[in-house]
């Protein structure tokens, strides 16, 4: 079962938030929740944490929802794998978390690499995913290699690179607001809006952990990217993403056996952080 910290967390909303820690397929997660009711439990992508999630956390506590935003395998203060990440160790978190935390079931949201282990968990074991909502990913196994692809995913193969987390860790994590500007050209943020991310992965382990993803990452889609997903399904597409278009969330259509919305909203690969009113706004619909 969960244990909880004695510690509260900011809200921009004002309410209490807390930190948590559970055990979970074999690791120690962190995670910061809020409310209570059904649960929602929300996976960040890279280079972020779970307080990408600060302002929409907040607002579906409000709705009666417990909201939990973990953080992800490797990202302190969650324990650090001796083994780098692979696609289906990352579906079976998600599944695992819900059961740490006691819930039988739960709404998924996730963004970047939390898509990626959302979509796996929902194709696993549909019935402990009531809903599923992704970010600024479409379903990985339908994506189409295009030259404009493959020069803004150019970072996969940069990051599978010897001594890649240490050149992403120079001069203060100088890489760090740089990639993010790259996905999300038109956004402009403070720069205070990384010091979570600088001071996660400023922990022993922790950047070695993150770029272990994409070390551990093959082309090809592993058993649970393969298999179509029944649960519902609500995907956000950017629609000043420089390396996704709409197109490819209506590609990926075709994994999906249930119901399938595509959100169309501005903002690039971070608009829940970008636009986060609409973008909560938007979410709390579906919920």
């Amino acid at each position: 079962m969960a244990a909880v910290a004695d510690y509260p967390e900011y809200s921009p909303q004002g309410m209490a938030a807390t930190t948590g820690y559970v055990e979970a397929n074999g690791l120690t997660f962190a995670y910061i929740e809020e409310g209570s009711g059904p649960l929602v439990l929300m996976l960040h992508g890279f280079p972020d944490t779970a307080h990408t999630w600060d302002d929409l956390r907040p607002r579906i506590a409000a709705k009666g929802y417990r909201a939990v935003s973990a953080f992800m395998r490797g990202y302190h203060p969650t324990g650090v794998s001796a083994l780098d990440a692979d696609q289906e160790t990352l579906a079976r978190d998600p599944l695992a978390l819900i059961s740490a935390l006691g819930a039988s079931e739960a709404v998924v949201i996730g963004h970047d690499w939390g898509a990626s282990a959302a979509y796996g968990a929902a194709a696993l074991e549909p019935d402990r995913v009531s809903k599923l909502i992704t970010v600024a990913i479409p379903h990985p196994a339908t994506l189409k290699p295009s030259p404009r692809k493959l020069w803004g995913a150019r970072h996969f193969a940069a990051y599978k690179l010897p001594g890649a987390a240490n050149r992403f860790a120079r001069n203060n994590f100088e890489a760090l607001p740089a990639i993010c500007r790259r996905w999300s050209p038109t956004w402009r943020p403070p720069p205070e809006e990384f010091d979570a991310v600088r001071e996660c992965f400023a922990s022993p382990g922790s950047l070695d952990a993150a770029f272990g993803y994409y070390r551990k990452l093959w082309p090809l889609p592993s058993a649970s990217l393969r298999a179509r997903i029944t649960v519902p399904t609500v995907v956000f597409a950017g629609l000043d993403d420089p390396v996704v278009e709409v197109s490819d969330y209506r590609r990926a259509a075709r994994m999906f056996l249930g119901s399938y919305v595509i959100e169309e909203m501005p903002g690039g690969h971070f608009m829940h952080r970008e636009h986060p009113g609409v973008f909560a706004e938007r979410v709390l619909r579906h919920l």
